[in-house]
């Protein structure tokens, strides 16, 4: 082949450097599959960077790190798969210039990385939705306080003298509510802690004093359980945007060395393999 031929040339007369769908499906769908395996393992050895448990908030900050890093394993392991499946499945036709072929293998591992995230994306959105519509429908009064401070609602409401037959479905999503703006720089107001007070003692029957302690009580506890909240989902954020940024590099170069395999071609030296002209030994 002519060196002075530009790359430009070799693809539109060669035409095999295009994107090829099908390996891409089957590097992305090797992906999901398999990044599914490793996540559902981790939550059920306890490495799972969230929970729908109120005890999850007691986690400690070096679990909560374990979890993350092991979510950035399994993105290594699962996409690298993938990108590996993508570019060793790919078809080059006709002869072209070996960084050609190699950058066009990163692009097939980069794009089923792509389709994969958007698969598992699709997948997650959809099961919180129908986790989240029958519970929203079975109590229309409950809010986004009632999974965070369920534990802090119950504490609130306690009595052993409440009449079996009374519904306080909505003074306990309006507490919620309340308990929600502890955790802003102004705190629960004045007028709402009075209101909390009362809505407590003529619900459990407890003395004004008693309701107030109550009510002080929980109003502290629901705000250290936000700042756990918040941090937990800083973490899970910071955690999966690492993933799928190192999911990215590592399918890139997976597909790179899955053409390598598939061309017969030694490693470069970056990925692992010898060097082609090794210094000797004196």
């Amino acid at each position: 082949m002519d060196t002075d031929r530009s790359v430009a040339d070799v693809v539109d007369n060669k035409g095999g450097l295009r994107l090829q769908w099908s390996p891409i499906f089957a590097g992305a769908l090797a992906a999901s599959a398999l990044s599914l395996i490793l996540i559902s393992f981790g939550a059920a050895v306890g490495l799972g960077v969230s929970s729908s448990s109120p005890s999850w908030r007691d986690a400690s900050a070096a679990l909560a790190l374990l979890s993350g890093l092991f979510l950035i394993l399994q993105a290594l392991v699962s996409f690298g798969v993938g990108g590996y499946i993508a570019g060793r499945t790919q078809r080059v036709i006709g002869a072209t210039l070996a960084d050609v072929v190699e950058s066009n293998d990163g692009l097939h591992g980069l794009t089923a990385w792509a389709l994969a995230v958007i698969v598992g994306g699709t997948i997650i959105a959809l099961v919180g939705l129908s986790a989240v519509r029958p519970a929203v429908q079975s109590r229309p009064a409950a809010t986004a306080a009632e999974p965070l401070l369920s534990v802090e609602l119950d504490r609130l409401y306690r009595s052993l003298r409440r009449p079996a037959n009374l519904d306080i479905g909505y003074e306990r999503a309006e507490a919620g509510r309340i308990l929600l703006t502890s955790s802003g720089h102004s705190g629960v107001s004045t007028e709402d802690r009075g209101y909390l007070i009362q809505q407590v003692a003529a619900a459990t029957g407890l003395p004004a004093a008693e309701a107030e302690k109550r009510v002080d009580s929980v109003i502290g506890d629901a705000k250290t359980a936000i700042q756990r909240s918040r941090r937990s989902s800083v973490i899970l954020a910071f955690s999966v945007a690492a993933a799928l940024l190192f999911g990215a590099v590592a399918a890139w170069a997976a597909a790179c060395a899955g053409g390598r395999h598939r061309d017969g071609a030694a490693l470069p030296e970056w990925m692992g393999g010898t060097p082609t002209n090794p210094v000797p030994v004196v």
